[in-house]
């Protein structure tokens, strides 16, 4: 009975701890899933960080796109993988970035999660075990589930994934892959060091696995450490894009991937969308190209900044988990607080937020709220978090 209850969504089980009717009032993964956002709400669910300027430069790109080249050439079937000039384009800003690549091993892709699931489709057979963090990144889970694949679980500490619980994990169970963020991990905002991922690629060797290297937040960190995909090029899938970093209407990404698999990705890409449009590519080549990119990357950093900033002012003394150049923040909440409850009461005054319950892993769900910072007004930044604080009471003590 309980097991259908909670396939239904109207309760969640937690180990130890026991069985809760879910509040309704917001719905299960509240705010990952939402596809669109009341005008009148103050969103720290997503991250959509836009700049003043940047209506401009779109217009100013789409009259130098009308005005150069062969116009019917984007109105016509694309090579799946893209075309030669936008992979070298391509290939040229990562290696700005000490990404190790090749034209001939990058894809253009939907966007970085559409990268995500034509590596998991591509790479790995259903039933597949993939080391994941216990906490992470909810665009994995979803084509994850869909492909039948089986994510195992992987503690994460304030440097990253914990390698040692990794290798003993590898030890045990027939782990084919490992997705990891290692350079500003969502939700928690881990760095790993030179040092663990040169571990992680000796593990990875060791015991045959593939490496997913999701580097979409990688440009929030200046002189960040060496991209996994360039300590081993042949078992690592490099995956980013430019909506994070432009704008989230942008949905161009590129993959990175071992050669002897690109074959197979390009089939992928085929069977999911044929070829990403060639208008939108047009647009994130030309402003990679003429360091449009770069400025903007430059400018969002600035703003990451002044951002946490503010935040860590306001939970100053409070327990919080984050990169000081990041768009998020994690809030563990104090002993006996739900999260959901907290959610639907923030709601009600209109500020949307993210449970850990899309983030976890685990069968025990932390009791814990991400706070996405890059799409709230910044003036009016402040004031929200500390009605955050004072609706999860923790500013109680203070």
């Amino acid at each position: 009975m309980y097991a259908g209850l909670e396939a239904a969504g109207l309760v969640s089980r937690e180990q130890g701890r026991g069985t809760f009717v879910r509040d309704l009032a917001v719905r299960a993964g509240h705010g990952i899933d939402q596809q669109a956002i009341a005008g009148d709400v103050i969103d720290l669910n997503f991250n959509y960080p836009a700049l003043p300027e940047q209506a401009d430069l779109l217009r100013q790109a789409l009259r130098e796109v009308a005005t150069a080249g062969d116009l019917d050439a984007l109105l016509r079937y694309q090579p799946h993988r893209g075309r030669a000039p936008d992979r070298a384009a391509i290939a040229r800003h990562l290696t700005r970035r000490a990404v190790r690549n090749d034209p001939d091993r990058i894809l253009i892709v939907n966007g970085a999660q559409h990268g995500l699931a034509t590596t998991l489709m591509a790479a790995l057979e259903p039933g597949a075990v993939v080391a994941v963090d216990a906490l992470t990144y909810p665009g994995f889970k979803i084509p994850g589930r869909t492909l039948r694949l089986e994510p195992a679980p992987v503690p994460v500490t304030a440097h990253g994934t914990d390698l040692d619980a990794l290798d003993r994990l590898c030890a045990e169970r027939p782990v084919r892959a490992v997705y990891t963020m290692p350079t500003l991990h969502n939700p928690l905002g881990a760095v790993m060091g030179e040092s663990d991922r040169a571990r992680l690629v000796g593990i990875a060797r060791r015991h045959g696995l593939l490496l997913v290297e999701d580097a979409s937040y990688a440009y929030l960190v200046e002189n960040p450490p060496t991209p996994l995909v360039t300590l081993a090029a042949d078992i690592t899938f490099h995956v980013s894009g430019v909506s994070k970093s432009i704008a989230t209407g942008l949905r161009v990404g590129y993959l990175v991937a071992p050669e002897p698999l690109v074959p197979v990705l390009e089939r992928a890409v085929r069977a999911t969308t044929w070829n990403t449009p060639a208008l939108t590519v047009a647009i994130a080549c030309r402003w990679l190209e003429d360091g449009t990119v770069d400025r903007l990357e430059m400018r969002k950093r600035e703003d990451a900044r002044a951002r946490q900033a503010i935040a860590r002012e306001v939970f100053a003394g409070l327990p919080h988990i984050g990169h000081p150049g990041s768009y998020f923040l994690w809030l563990p909440l104090p002993e006996g607080a739900r999260a959901d409850r907290i959610a639907a009461e923030l709601a009600r005054r209109h500020i949307s937020v993210s449970t850990a319950e899309p983030f976890a892993v685990t069968t025990r769900v932390p009791q814990a709220i991400r706070l996405a910072l890059g799409s709230a007004d910044l003036g009016a930044l402040a004031a929200t978090l500390h009605t955050v604080a004072r609706v999860a009471g923790l500013d109680a003590d203070r």
